[in-house]
């Protein structure tokens, strides 16, 4: 789905930095523990899969990327040396043309950012420095108990430092993430962390709350909590954290822009609303994924193959889920990863992009869902989830695949 402003061909770039101290118990990422030589290795094939990517496409294609966000996700990103991340920056900055107001985030595990290499200032005063400026820190819940029930590696005294340090940096865009759902939690421990997050000052911008999945495959998937007496909340409590987490933070002024996540007034996160507004992207790393020229494809997810591809078209031919878009997979997603939003769906730019009408393409299950109370249908034509429709999103969803 080619976005092409005056000319030029804006992208939103991710980077996966897979290393942890610890991986937590829940986690199906694909990260871990590596050594500081494998690190390195990482890195220095990182900045040659940025220079093979820009140089591949300047061969195909004359034109001009420019990148409207950057966004470093792992894994903990924090935990590399400041230095290693200001490599990777300078590298992209060197291919390609980064946006007047360029967004460019980075996560961060409280405990991971103390010290930078120099020993002289925190990691914090190094990103700002170096131009990252939105900060995603990953408190998860404000209960120690809960946070060692996760595997995490943090307290909550540790994200209050670590928050405060990020502050005193000069940061004044930051994210931080709540779990809910989690073994053994209750309502009112969700809202106690929600409200703590909610009420620190000054108070963050933006706060993204998501329920806990166990996936096959984590510690979490073979563990018996009823045993552990640390049962996960049904079905009927989940929904209620879901619900109470728009009601709560709206007293706070947060706004629910999209499934999971709220922002003051203008804070949204711009990279991932490319993602849900349909723009290419393209990710640098082990099992990051892309979508540019229609085209959808997703690196190797392994560290030996990646670190031994020996240039760019072997690098290429460990890709997996490669797949060429048709006009109606384009349609389909474009709709899909809309509705997230509470903005719905534009039909105007629904057409801007595919020159039909939301109701000439889904005319029918758009009229099912309406009368059913699940969609919203706006007198232009656009198209949004109800609350209802939002605790029964992925039912709506399907039907436009």
């Amino acid at each position: 789905m080619n976005n092409h402003k005056e000319g030029v061909r804006e992208i939103a770039v991710y980077i996966h930095l897979p290393f942890c101290v610890r991986k937590c118990l829940y986690c199906d990422f694909i990260s871990g523990c590596y050594s500081e030589e494998i690190q390195n290795s990482y890195v220095n094939k990182l900045l040659q899969e940025i220079d093979w990517f820009f140089a591949e496409r300047k061969k195909k294609k004359s034109e001009n990327i420019r990148i409207s966000t950057i966004f470093f996700g792992g894994g903990t990103p924090s935990i590399l040396p400041t230095n290693e991340i200001n490599r990777i920056l300078c590298k992209l900055k060197d291919n390609c043309e980064l946006s007047s107001n360029a967004e460019i985030s980075i996560e961060v595990n409280p405990g991971t950012v103390k010290l930078s290499d120099a020993g002289e200032e925190n990691k914090f005063e190094s990103y700002r420095r170096m131009g990252i400026n939105r900060i995603s820190i990953g408190m998860q819940s404000a209960s120690d108990d809960e946070l060692k029930t996760l595997g995490r590696i943090h307290t909550a005294e540790e994200f209050d430092e670590t928050y405060r340090m990020a502050m005193k940096a000069g940061f004044d865009v930051i994210n931080v993430d709540v779990m809910y759902a989690l073994p053994g939690q209750n309502y009112a421990s969700f809202e106690k962390s929600l409200r703590k997050v909610a009420a620190l000052d000054p108070k963050p911008k933006h706060i993204s709350a998501y329920s806990l999945i166990v996936e096959e495959g984590t510690p979490f998937y073979d563990t018996d909590f009823h045993a552990l007496g640390k049962d996960l909340p049904d079905e009927d409590e989940e929904r209620r954290m879901y619900e109470g987490a728009a009601d709560i933070l709206a007293e706070y002024g947060y706004e629910q822009y999209e499934i999971s996540n709220y922002s003051l007034p203008g804070y949204e996160c711009k990279h991932n609303c490319a993602y849900w507004t349909g723009k290419e992207y393209v990710g640098f790393g082990i099992a990051a994924a892309s979508l540019i020229d229609d085209m959808r494809f997703t690196n190797t997810k392994s560290m030996e193959e990646y670190l031994n591809a020996p240039d760019y078209e072997s690098l290429l031919t460990l890709q997996t889920d490669v797949e060429q878009l048709s006009e109606t997979d384009l349609m389909s997603e474009f709709v899909i990863l809309g509705l997230r939003m509470n903005r719905g769906v534009k039909d105007s730019e629904f057409f801007e992009r595919f020159q039909l009408h939301l109701w000439e393409a889904y005319g029918g299950i758009i009229e099912t869902h309406v009368g059913n109370g699940l969609l919203y249908r706006a007198e232009d034509g656009s198209i949004s989830l109800t609350g209802e429709g939002r605790n029964l999103s992925n039912y709506v969803m399907k039907d436009f695949l």
